[in-house]
C-alpha cells in the first residue's frame, strides 16, 4: 500500500481513548500514553523538587521589618501543599503538563524586597494582592495589553537581572562572599569569604556543589540541581558528623530523630491584606505590587508558550489550548501562594523535562502534585539541608535566567541602555525593584531624547511616572514636610 493511501485511510478524527480517563485527558488524542505520562510526571517532579529545600532556605533567611523569620518546617509544608494542590488544579483544568510551585526570584523579591518593609503578613498580602490583579487582567483581556506595553528586551532583562541577583545571593548566603565592615579601611564593599580568602568545611562544600551542578548542567542531566543538593547534603551530614562544624548557619546538616512528620500548618491562612498600607507609603506599596506582577506576569507567559510548543500543542495560529483556564489557574496560584507564606505560586519550566519524557496531557500533573502531595511528610528529612549545600542551585539558576541576555540587541543603543541599568542596578543595589525602574525610565528618557514618544505606551509612561516618585520619595517628602 502507497502512503499516499495510508494517509487517505486515515481515520479523520483523533482517537478517542481507551477509558473515560483518557478521554478526560485527551491521552491518545494527543499521541501519549499512561506510561509516557507517568514518567513524564517523575521527570517534572524530580526536576523541580529542589523547590521544596530553597524556597523555605531564601524566605526562613530573611527577617520582615520587626526582624521576625517564618519557620523552616512550616515553610516546607506550605510550598509542598500550594505546589500539590495548584499542579493537580492544572492538570485537571487546564490539561497541560505544566506544573507550579513558588516562582524562585518572585521569592526574592519578596524575601529581600517586601519583608523588610513590613510585617510577614503583611508582605504576603501583597502576594494575594498581585494574584488577585493577575486573576482580573486574565477576566478583563487587559493581560495582552499590559504585556504588549512593555518592550521585549526589558522583559528579557528584568530576568537576567533577577538571575543574577539570585546568583549573588546564592555567593553570600553560602558564606563564598562577605561584605567588608564598614569599620575596615577600604573601598572595596564585597570580598572573598569572611576575611578575604575562603576557608572552613562550609565553603568547600558550596564550592564542590557549584563544580557538581554545573558538570551536571553540562551533561544535560535530568534532574541536575536535586541531585547535586541530595548529592551534597550527604557530604555535608558526613563532614559534620566527623569534624563537628559549628558554623554551618542557619540548617546544620545532621541525620534526624524521624524521617516522617505531621505537616505544619501554622503559615496557612496567616496574612493581612491591607496591612501593607499602614507599613510604608502608598507609592511603596503599589511599585512592590508592580515588581511582583511583572515578573509573574511575563515569566507564566513564556512558560506556557515554551512548554506548550516544546509538546507540539500549539494550534496553526500558534495559541495554547485552553489559554484562558491555564492563566486563570496560574492567577490563582499566585493567590494560594501568599495565602499560605510560600510567596508566589507559578509555572514552572522544568515542566519541559516532563514534555521530554513524553507528557502531553494533564494527567502528568497528577503524578507531579501526588508526589508534592508526599513530600508533605517528609519535612524533618527535607530540612536538614544547609545553604552550602543548596545555594550552588541558586547559582545554576541565576545561569539559566541569565541565558537571555543574548536575545537583546546590544547594538541598539536605545534598548541596550535600559537593558544594562536594569541587570545592573538589581544586584548592585541589592534591589529587584531599583533595577526595572532604573530601566523603565532610561527606556523612556532614550526614546524621548531620540524624538520617539509616540511610541511609548500609555502604560509605560504611568508606570514611569510612579517610579520617578519612587525614586526621588524622600526629597519629596522633605518638599511637602512629611517625615
Amino acid at each position: 500500500m502507497s502512503e499516499a493511501q495510508k494517509v487517505a485511510d486515515r481515520p479523520s478524527t483523533p482517537p478517542q481513548g481507551v477509558n473515560s480517563v483518557d478521554r478526560f485527558f485527551a491521552i491518545t488524542a494527543r499521541g501519549s500514553t499512561f506510561a509516557r505520562e507517568i514518567r513524564g510526571g517523575l521527570a517534572t517532579f524530580f526536576t523541580m523538587a529542589y523547590i521544596l529545600v530553597l524556597n523555605p532556605i531564601i524566605l526562613g533567611s530573611a527577617k520582615d521589618k520587626y526582624g521576625h523569620t517564618l519557620d523552616g518546617a512550616e515553610l516546607v509544608t506550605a510550598t509542598a501543599l500550594v505546589a500539590a494542590v495548584m499542579t493537580i488544579i492544572m492538570g485537571v483544568g487546564g490539561n497541560l503538563p505544566l506544573a507550579l510551585a513558588a516562582g524562585l526570584g518572585l521569592n526574592a523579591v519578596v524575601a529581600f524586597q517586601i519583608a523588610p518593609l513590613m510585617s510577614w503578613p503583611d508582605a504576603m498580602g501583597l502576594v494575594v494582592l498581585e494574584g488577585l490583579l493577575i486573576c482580573v487582567l486574565v477576566v478583563t483581556g487587559l493581560r495582552e495589553a499590559v504585556m504588549h506595553a512593555i518592550p521585549q528586551p526589558l522583559k528579557q532583562a528584568i530576568s537576567v537581572g533577577i538571575g543574577l541577583f539570585i546568583a549573588f545571593i546564592g555567593f553570600v548566603d553560602a558564606g563564598f562572599v562577605s561584605r567588608i565592615p564598614d569599620v575596615a579601611n577600604t573601598t572595596v564593599p564585597v570580598q572573598l569569604g569572611a576575611t578575604g580568602s575562603l576557608s572552613g568545611w562550609p565553603i568547600l562544600v558550596f564550592c564542590l556543589g557549584v563544580l557538581l551542578t554545573i558538570g551536571l548542567l553540562a551533561r544535560k542531566v535530568k534532574g541536575a540541581i536535586l541531585i547535586s543538593i541530595l548529592t551534597m547534603t550527604v557530604v555535608a551530614i558526613v563532614i559534620n558528623s566527623v569534624a563537628d562544624i559549628k558554623s554551618w548557619g542557619l540548617t546544620t546538616p545532621k541525620v534526624p530523630d524521624d524521617v516522617v512528620a505531621a505537616p505544619e500548618f501554622g503559615l496557612i491562612g496567616d496574612f493581612s491584606f491591607f496591612g501593607s498600607f499602614g507599613e510604608t507609603t502608598v507609592i511603596t506599596v503599589v511599585l512592590l505590587v508592580f515588581t511582583l506582577l511583572l515578573s509573574d506576569f511575563f515569566d507564566t507567559m513564556g512558560t506556557v508558550v515554551g512548554v506548550s510548543a516544546e509538546a507540539g500543542l500549539l494550534d496553526e495560529e500558534g495559541k495554547v489550548p485552553n489559554l484562558g483556564r491555564v492563566l486563570l489557574i496560574d492567577g490563582a496560584a499566585a493567590v494560594a501562594g501568599g495565602a499560605s507564606s510560600s510567596s508566589s505560586a507559578t509555572s514552572y519550566i522544568e515542566s519541559a523535562a516532563g514534555v521530554g519524557e513524553g507528557a502531553r496531557t494533564g494527567f502528568s500533573n497528577l503524578i507531579t502534585g501526588g508526589l508534592f502531595a508526599v513530600a508533605l511528610f517528609l519535612t524533618p528529612l527535607l530540612t536538614i539541608v544547609p545553604m552550602q549545600a543548596a545555594a550552588p542551585a541558586l547559582v545554576a539558576v541565576g545561569f539559566l535566567m541569565m541565558t537571555q541576555v543574548k536575545n537583546i540587541d546590544w547594538d541598539r543603543y536605545d534598548i541596550a541602555i535600559p537593558a544594562f541599568l536594569t541587570i545592573a542596578v538589581m544586584p548592585f543595589t541589592y534591589s529587584i525593584t531599583n533595577g526595572i525602574g532604573a530601566g523603565f525610565l532610561a527606556y523612556v528618557l532614550i526614546r524621548t531624547v531620540l524624538g520617539r514618544a509616540k511610541e511609548i505606551h500609555w502604560l509605560l509612561w504611568g508606570t514611569s511616572a510612579l517610579f520617578l516618585v519612587y525614586f526621588a520619595i524622600n526629597p519629596i517628602q522633605q518638599l511637602f514636610g512629611v517625615r
